[in-house]
């Protein structure tokens, strides 16, 4: 749609402001709203931002040595594509933004620019990446004593779907009003714990819509007098929640599937294989991007079905790469790949562009992997797993922030502008949990994300 389409469309659903919003690189979802009476121009120039936004800490705070202060403007200049009212809360509507600097160019500590650099490089080699976020949620109920999950039901349990009903139902219609298509809901393991996957889209897409998942998630839970948490951890004896990302490479057309190979004992390519590798190669500096918080790491343990070692498998749960069995007679275009060690308080530019960037290392380089591991791998003895080159993964946000601070791919990816505020941010909020309670950590989490 063009700029006079969207304001028409605006008006005829009466609405009155319309966010322009990003999300930070510490995973948060901030934005701005002009009023319909101003939209068309500032779809032109944009809403002023400063630059401090974006070297933002998990506190609420800028990053110690940070570059970006109090001086300095950069324009959030929204995507039309992505116009929508929010079917959760009549007279609004949303397009989500780029950041450009004041002479109209990328800002470069942009992560939506970030992912699109590393599209563009796929593209380069002939891939079109595709993939889809399938989130975990909590369900939560704020008492006088504190924070309690919604319902007490079991894993995939129909007793769990009835108690969601109403809830489940109202945001399957808001993301179906958006164009976002669910085609999984269960309620799974945790207490109040909720999963949904949507369909698959065009890489830039698919992070946009994990965008718009969870504010409408939430936004549906405010009015129902519940929040939708999508915190690694909201509780410290339930279920983390993951956000694991599914993923391929198709031709430039979109209608081949690359990483199929019918011949293959798994369907996967020999450039699959590659992709894995880099993945896997890069896994450790990975985790600061796509599980990037310190509350992550309560939810990366071994036997927590969320991986802790350095691995792939077929439809192994405990791996970190997991090859996704394709569906009966439509293997082409259903095989794909899996990343399990990745939760929603990530940015989802951030952890898609890190992930096509290790994965196209692997594919430039012609790495190969180690063979599949066919078990749990923390059921294997130490010793085993050091012959078969199992290394733990990152265990503690210290550690994944160090890893990526090391691997030249990844940073060399992000840019210097990008890799250095990032790391601060991160560092700063390590150094920040290093003297918290739990019971504040969680707390502060089950809101922020």
């Amino acid at each position: 749609m063009n700029i006079d389409q969207i304001v028409q469309q605006a008006r005829d659903t009466e609405t009155q402001l319309v966010r322009f919003i990003y999300c930070d690189s510490s995973g948060v979802i901030r934005g701005k709203a002009t009023h319909i009476d101003h939209l068309s121009g500032r779809m032109v120039y944009g809403i002023g931002l400063t630059v401090a936004m974006q070297s933002f800490t998990s506190s609420e705070t800028i990053a110690p040595g940070a570059g970006f202060g109090p001086v300095g403007e950069i324009r959030l200049v929204p995507d039309p594509e992505t116009f929508t009212t929010l079917p959760y809360s009549p007279g609004n509507a949303r397009m989500i933004a780029d950041m450009f600097t004041l002479d109209r160019k990328p800002w470069a500590n942009c992560p939506r620019f970030f992912l699109k650099r590393m599209i563009e490089r796929a593209n380069d080699l002939g891939l079109r990446m595709k993939a889809a976020f399938e989130s975990e949620f909590s369900l939560i109920i704020e008492t006088d004593d504190g924070y309690e999950p919604f319902d007490r039901s079991l894993c995939f349990s129909t007793v769990g779907m009835d108690y969601a009903d109403e809830y489940i139902g109202d945001l399957v219609e808001a993301l179906g009003q958006q164009g976002i298509n669910v085609e999984q809901y269960y309620a799974e393991l945790g207490a109040g714990q909720q999963e949904l996957s949507v369909t698959y889209a065009d890489a830039l897409r698919a992070a946009d819509n994990q965008i718009t998942l969870r504010d409408t998630a939430r936004g549906v839970a405010m009015k129902q007098g519940l929040i939708a948490s999508f915190a690694p951890k909201p509780f410290a004896n339930e279920a983390g929640n993951g956000c694991h990302i599914h993923f391929s490479a198709w031709d430039k057309e979109g209608e081949t599937n690359l990483f199929f190979d019918a011949g293959d004992r798994y369907k996967l390519s020999p450039i699959a294989y590659q992709f894995i590798a880099g993945v896997l190669h890069h896994l450790p500096g990975l985790l600061g991007l796509s599980a990037p918080s310190v509350n992550s790491y309560r939810r990366l343990q071994p036997h927590f079905w969320s991986s802790a070692f350095v691995c792939f498998g077929p439809d192994n749960r405990e791996a970190p790469v997991r090859i996704a069995s394709g569906f009966w007679g439509d293997e082409m275009k259903t095989v794909n790949l899996e990343l399990k060690p990745s939760d929603s308080s990530h940015n989802p530019y951030l952890a898609l562009g890190g992930l096509i960037a290790a994965g196209l290392d692997g594919i430039e380089k012609e790495l190969q992997p180690p063979e599949p591991v066919l078990m749990d791998p923390g059921d294997m003895q130490e010793s085993e797993r050091k012959d078969k080159g199992i290394e733990r993964l990152p265990t503690s946000l210290k550690e994944a922030t160090d890893a990526l601070g090391r691997d030249e791919v990844l940073m060399e990816a992000m840019g210097e502008v990008l890799s250095r505020e990032y790391l601060l941010i991160k560092s700063a909020d390590w150094e920040s949990s290093r003297d918290q309670e739990v019971e504040s950590e969680l707390h502060q989490y089950i809101h922020r994300y």
